[in-house]
Order: C-alpha cells, then sequence, then structure tokens
C-alpha cells in the first residue's frame, strides 16, 4: 500500500465522499462517537443560565477538559458568547482549544467551533444588528445579505465555523417570548430575508444553521417548548416553505430541529420529520444538530425516553448527528447502546460522515490548516468585531426598519423643512426607553444574553441622545419603568409634557431570557398589553392636550387599540439594534424617510390572538363571534412622508396554464414632494379550491426608490408553482380556476386588482418547484 493509499482523507485533491470514506474506515467506535459530541468551556451552572435548564446540566465535579477530549471532539460551544472576553483573548482562547483537540486525538481532527449570531456575532464588542423582525420590516433580502456576509467575515476572522441563525419560524402567536427572533408571519416573506441571511453568512465561510425546524414558533398559547397541535397541511404550507428556500436557494448546510412535540412526537425523535421530509423532501444534505440539551430532553422533559441511552437511541436513529451544547447522552450510553445492540452501527456511521463531510468541506482537514485564519494576526491584535462598515449597515437596516404606523395629527417629522430653521419648539422625551442604551437589543444579543451590568460592550446613542443631537430644546423623564406598577413617574413626566410642544413617548419592551424580560425567549405573556403601566403612562401624556408621538421599541407587535385613537403619530421599532437611537431619531425629524412595512399585524385588542393576516374566510370577522381578529395595522403597512400611486396594472396573458407562468405589472409613480422608497407588494388569492385557503398571500415583492414625481415599471413573474397548496391527499397541487391579483403598499392598501385563470388538469408539483417570484424593476422617462 503506497503513502498516497494510506493518506487518502488528507489529500484535498481526492472528492469528499472519498475523503470521508477512507478516515471513516481508519477510526475507532470511541473516535467516532468524540465526532458527535461537543463540549461546554466557561457554562455558567447559575439559575441565569442562556438556555434551558442550563443549570441542571452543569457541575464542577465533571470530567476534565482532557478526558472529554481524549478521542477527539466534533463542536466547541460558544468560546465567545458564554462571557465577555476581548477579541483577542476569545480568537487566543479558541486556538488554544482547538491546539488541544488536535493533540489530543490519533487524526489531529479539529472541532468545529460554532456562536450565536442572530444578530451578529454574540461576543464582546461586536456589532449588534437590528433584530429578526427588524429585517423582515426591511422587506430587504439584498440587505441583509450584506448584513450576514459582514457577521460571516467576524466570525471567520476569529476562528468561528458554524453561525446557529437565522431562525426560520414563521410568526403564529405573538404571545411567544422569541417572537422577536422571527421574521414575520408571512412564509414568503421569512424565507427570502432567511435565504438571503444563509447566502450571505455562507459567502463568508460560515455555515448556516436553520432553526427550530420545525413548528417551534406553534406551540399551544405562546408558550417556550409547549406542544404543538398542528395539522399536516399548515405543516407544509405554512411552517416549512421558508426552510425549503433556504436549502434550495440558499444552499443552508446545517439545520436544528425544534425543543417541541408535534401531535405527541418530539422533533428531535422523529424520523420522519427529520429524514423522510427534511431530507428526502426538502433535499438536505448537510448536518442536523440538537438544540442545547433537546437530546437529554427526550429522557427529562418529552418522557419517550428512560435514560441518557433511551434519548441517545432515539435521536440519533431520528437524525440528530451532533448532541449540543456538551455531551451527556452521546458518550458513554450511547457507547453501551452500540455495544449492546440497540444502535446499529451504520446508524452511528452515518452521522459520523456527516460531521466528517462538514470538515471537509470548511477545509478543516486540508494540511496546513490553522484554526488562526491567515489573514488574522497570530496574537489577535487589531481585530475590530465593530469595524465602521459594519456599523453603516447596522444603520442603514435599522433606518429601513422604522416603521411609521400612524400621522394622523402631522406631528411628524419633528423638524419640517417647511417651518422657519425647522425648530419644532421644545421636545418632551418620556419613558422608560428614552434614555436607556440597552434599550434596541433583543435576547439574543450579548448584553441581554449574559444579563449584563458592564453596559452594552459597544457604543451605543440612545434615542434622547439622538434627539438632542438634531433638535435645539429637548426636556425628559422616565414616567415608569418597563415593568412595575410604580406610577411615582408620572407627576414628573406630566410636567416636563406640558412644557413641551410636542410630546415623543418612547415605551416598549426589555428584552431577556426565561422570565429575565419582558421579551425574549422563555418570556412568553398571556395577552399582548404593553408590559407594566407604560399604556397608563400614553394616556397621560394624552391628557395634557399636546400631540404625544409614542415610539414602540419592541419585540412583539402589541394592542395598543385602547390609546391609538389619542396619538398624533406612532411609529414602530423591533429592536434596531446599536444604531436604533439615530436611526429612530433620523425618522421623527424627517431625516430619515420611513420605509419599513409590518411583517406581522398589530392587533387592536389584547385578546385576539392567535391571529396573523393569513386568515380563510371563516376566520376574519364574519359575525359569528364577538371577538373581531381585525388589526389596528395590518401585515405589510407603513406609511411615509411622501406619497405613491399606482396606475396600469397588466398582465401577460389571461389564461395560464397550470404548469406556466404569467408577467404581472404596474407603474408605481412618487406623487410627493419627498423622495421616499415604496415597498410593493403582489398579493394572490385562490377564491374557490378543494381545500380552505387564505383569503390572500403575499406572492412577491420589492423595494422602489422615487424622487418626487419619478416613476417606474414593476414586474413580478408568477410561476403557477407559486398558487400550489396541499390537497386532499396531501400532495402539493397545483389547481386550475380563477386566481386573484392584488398589488399596493400593504395587505389591506391594494389599489391594483384583477385575476387570471390557471387552465389545463389539476397539477402533483415536483420536489423542484418554483419557490420565488422575481423582479423586476424599470425607470419609466419623465
Amino acid at each position: 500500500m503506497t503513502q498516497t493509499d494510506v493518506e487518502t482523507w488528507r489529500d484535498p485533491g481526492f472528492p469528499v465522499d472519498q475523503r470521508v470514506t477512507d478516515l471513516l474506515g481508519r477510526m475507532t467506535l470511541e473516535e467516532k462517537l468524540a465526532q458527535l459530541g461537543s463540549v461546554w468551556m466557561g457554562a455558567a451552572g447559575d439559575d441565569g443560565g442562556v438556555a434551558p435548564m442550563q443549570d441542571l446540566f452543569f457541575s464542577h465535579d465533571g470530567p476534565s477538559l482532557d478526558e472529554l477530549i481524549k478521542c477527539g471532539m466534533g463542536q466547541l460551544t460558544r468560546v465567545f458568547g458564554t462571557r465577555p472576553v476581548t477579541p483577542a483573548e476569545g480568537m487566543r482562547a479558541l486556538a488554544a482549544l482547538q491546539a488541544r483537540v488536535m493533540a489530543a486525538s490519533r487524526f489531529g481532527i479539529p472541532a468545529v467551533a460554532h456562536e450565536e449570531c442572530l444578530t451578529g456575532l454574540a461576543a464582546w464588542t461586536a456589532t449588534i444588528f437590528p433584530t429578526p423582525l427588524a429585517w423582515g420590516a426591511s422587506f430587504d433580502p439584498a440587505l441583509v445579505r450584506d448584513m450576514a456576509r459582514g457577521i460571516g467575515a467576524t466570525m471567520r476572522a476569529v476562528g468561528v465555523h458554524q453561525g446557529l441563525a437565522p431562525v426560520l419560524d414563521v410568526t403564529r402567536d405573538p404571545r411567544w417570548g422569541r417572537t422577536e427572533e422571527t421574521i414575520g408571519e408571512d412564509p414568503y416573506l421569512v424565507g427570502s430575508i432567511g435565504t438571503g441571511y444563509v447566502q450571505g453568512l455562507q459567502a463568508a465561510g460560515v455555515q448556516a444553521t436553520l432553526k427550530h425546524f420545525a413548528a417551534n414558533s406553534a406551540s399551544r398559547a405562546g408558550r417556550n417548548m409547549a406542544p404543538v397541535s398542528m395539522g399536516p397541511r399548515e405543516l407544509a404550507d405554512v411552517i416549512l416553505p421558508p426552510f425549503e428556500m433556504a436549502i434550495r436557494l440558499g444552499g443552508a448546510r446545517s439545520v436544528m430541529p425544534s425543543y417541541v412535540d408535534i401531535d405527541g412526537v418530539p422533533a428531535s425523535a422523529d424520523p420522519e420529520l427529520l429524514g423522510a421530509l427534511l431530507r428526502d423532501q426538502l433535499g438536505f444534505d448537510g448536518l442536523v444538530v440538537s438544540d442545547y440539551y433537546a437530546v437529554s430532553f427526550l429522557e427529562l422533559q418529552h418522557a419517550v425516553a428512560d435514560g441518557p441511552a433511551g434519548a441517545a437511541t432515539l435521536a440519533l436513529a431520528a437524525g440528530i448527528d451532533v448532541e449540543l451544547p456538551a455531551v451527556r447522552c452521546y458518550g458513554d450510553p450511547l457507547r453501551s447502546a452500540v455495544e449492546d445492540g440497540d444502535v446499529a452501527m451504520e446508524v452511528v456511521d452515518r452521522a459520523v460522515a456527516r460531521v466528517l463531510r462538514q470538515k471537509f468541506e470548511l477545509g478543516m482537514l486540508d494540511p496546513g490548516w490553522s484554526p488562526i485564519p491567515d489573514d488574522t494576526a497570530p496574537d489577535g491584535a487589531h481585530i475590530d468585531l465593530d469595524p465602521p462598515a459594519q456599523r453603516a449597515l447596522a444603520r442603514r437596516l435599522a433606518e429601513e426598519s422604522v416603521v411609521l404606523l400612524a400621522n394622523d395629527g402631522g406631528a411628524l417629522p419633528l423638524a419640517p423643512p417647511d417651518r422657519e430653521g425647522g425648530d419644532p419648539g421644545r421636545v418632551a422625551v418620556i419613558g422608560p426607553l428614552a434614555d436607556d442604551p440597552l434599550a434596541f437589543f433583543g435576547c439574543y444579543t450579548m448584553p441581554r444574553h449574559l444579563a449584563s451590568t458592564d453596559g452594552a460592550g459597544v457604543e451605543v446613542t440612545t434615542l434622547l441622545g439622538a434627539l438632542r443631537a438634531e433638535l435645539p430644546d429637548v426636556v425628559h423623564a422616565r414616567g415608569c419603568d418597563v415593568r412595575t406598577a410604580d406610577r411615582s413617574g408620572f407627576a414628573a413626566a406630566v410636567a416636563s409634557a406640558r412644557s413641551a410642544e410636542k410630546i415623543v413617548a418612547v415605551v416598549g419592551d426589555e428584552a431577556g431570557l426565561f422570565g429575565r424580560g419582558t421579551s425574549g425567549e422563555g418570556c412568553d405573556v398571556t395577552e399582548l398589553r404593553l408590559p407594566g403601566v407604560q399604556e397608563d403612562l400614553l394616556h397621560a401624556l394624552a391628557d395634557t392636550g399636546k400631540p404625544v408621538v409614542a415610539v414602540l421599541v419592541t419585540g412583539r407587535p402589541y394592542a395598543i387599540g385602547g390609546v391609538a385613537g389619542r396619538l398624533a403619530a406612532i411609529v414602530q421599532a423591533f429592536f434596531p439594534g446599536e444604531e436604533g437611537g439615530p436611526a429612530i431619531a433620523g425618522v421623527l425629524t424627517g431625516r430619515v424617510t420611513p420605509s419599513g412595512k409590518l411583517p406581522v399585524e398589530l392587533p387592536a385588542a389584547p385578546g385576539a390572538q392567535p391571529s396573523t393576516y393569513l386568515r380563510s374566510r371563516n376566520a376574519a370577522g364574519t359575525g359569528n363571534s364577538s371577538v373581531d381578529p381585525a388589526p389596528l395595522f395590518a401585515f405589510g403597512h407603513g406609511l411615509s412622508y411622501t406619497t405613491f400611486g399606482y396606475s396600469d396594472l397588466m398582465l401577460s396573458a389571461d389564461d395560464v396554464p397550470t404548469d406556466g407562468a404569467v408577467e404581472i405589472s404596474c407603474t408605481v409613480r412618487n406623487t410627493g414632494d419627498t423622495v421616499g422608497t415604496e415597498v410593493v407588494q403582489l398579493y394572490l388569492g385562490d377564491p374557490v379550491a378543494s381545500v380552505v385557503r387564505p383569503v390572500r398571500w403575499l406572492a412577491g415583492f420589492t423595494r422602489v426608490p422615487l424622487a418626487p414625481g419619478e416613476a417606474c415599471r414593476v414586474a413580478f413573474r408568477v410561476h403557477a408553482d407559486r398558487t400550489s397548496f396541499t390537497g386532499r391527499g396531501g400532495t402539493r397541487i397545483v389547481e386550475p380556476g380563477e386566481i386573484t391579483v392584488a398589488v399596493g403598499g400593504a395587505s389591506d392598501n391594494l389599489p391594483l386588482t384583477c385575476s387570471f385563470t390557471l387552465c389545463g388538469p389539476s397539477r402533483a408539483v415536483r420536489a423542484d418547484r418554483i419557490l420565488d417570484t422575481p423582479v423586476t424593476v424599470h425607470d419609466l422617462p419623465d
């Protein structure tokens, strides 16, 4: 046997499949199982952890690191994200861990280092971008792709290989605390934005992890990790499309199953979900990693296993390749199950092969690989995790995500250009979030994730500070806290308000984890009222008779129907990140023309949930129920400081084959006197179908910047596949019949309507169905 034969797995010239097979054939059972585990150095053992029941799994008496890595290791958990460390310290610690892992194993196989990256790399001093609900409000997949490319470049520079994002859970019940992590309530919006994120992160050399597969956002009553009651049609038509888009269009390389059980079967133990559906139907061929402690939860929470070995057996058979964040079930318990014949070696080899494939794809098993990238100094000097280019992206995304909900009183902008000097007079900035540097951060940002008392870790300008930089006369009073019932600050707030010409009231959420906040993982609510006494504060300010501009800085939509009619203007910002202060201030003063649109409805009444805009006729307000789910502000709603007109709707054909396509085009014009950007939205409907369908659904969208008087022609190419749904037999079909078309600036503001007819036989849709709606925009002559 030649040296070349012996070292096939080491030679990048061979195909990955051959390298995997060669290395796998040389490994002992212990070495294989080591690749299926993970280690979490520095995990806290108190009840302030960042994962469910983290304190239960922490032990000071556990095995040493040397014992854990003696045969290698699959993954390293959150070297940066567990505690505040400088970039250089984190990079050196990670490199040292990698050196120990490689030295301990026969083959010198390094471990994949993963980190959270939902709003940027979850590391101290790293850029904190807007939360995913803000991505959805931007309706800008290209900008999200640019953001993710920047996040990936930062991660790669410090030696991280895998990011635990994006979250592709479609919003189903905003009482769920993790609503802030979702992109929105429409599958196409979630899929388009999420695919952009995957493309950007992986273009930078970091593998994206889609989560949480599947239906994590549909738990009963919006309670975190609660059971899911959902039929296969809703799962297929609402929950799965974003994952399908991110896999087929984005090329995602990793998936994380959800914590929930669907109709009594935990996702982490469901071979139909993780095998037949994920791999066979959706075509995924990458790595499946467990959610933190999810394998153990099969024993401890779901009670479908009688111990760690049973949990490991179920999870591995279902298709979970790596146990995160640390080894409890995939170590000795799994080895015993294999030796006892409860787990076939082929099942082990299947998972190990996927782990090795990931490492080959990342170049980690190529000769000369180093845990420190070539373009990074060995000591980590000069690493900047929040460079100016990243902050610029964070600012742009924050600005695009701010939604102007109402401006009936004409209170905005505060400094209109037609007023002499642009002086709005004195402005009173009131509210618990007005001067809070952490106000703009969701629960998966570093300071919130660690309940930091050391500040934000990045430079932050509060909304109060940003307004003081732009306006000549600003006064401030806190008024109340976010969570308490204390009204003792109302008097001072009202006094400040009476001294001003206009009032900006900044209210909303305080993100946290597992009850340590009003929004975030484990911070669920029973109804959608603003936390604490913040709505009472708005009423007290409105009682002054001065115009009140409410700024909602939140992680979920809140029902403010009881006070909305008393407000001169309403602005919504979904945790807009480190540049949130200047971004919101820019919208308030008129420096920025708002262009954000709601990715979720804002309900009118706090108890009319769960409900989303994807309603059938019977799910809408029909008079059959005393509860009217009609929203205060609809999906896709968002105002501007200019106006837009729609005209000349045209179809390329009135009759379209069930395997054909149609072009839908219209003219959009800026009819105001201010430069602005409109989000043009296309909705389809199916008036008569063989199963109950939503009245309308988003089928396409694009952002169109226009100068005053400028017009453009927007054309959507809609394939018949975009009308498909799961039929009575459980197969996705395109059904002949009328399809309605509506185009406009919101789901309830659709001035252009028409229809076309799908002709021909009902057609079963194959796995290669068309998933997106291409859009072209052409300028029109003046």
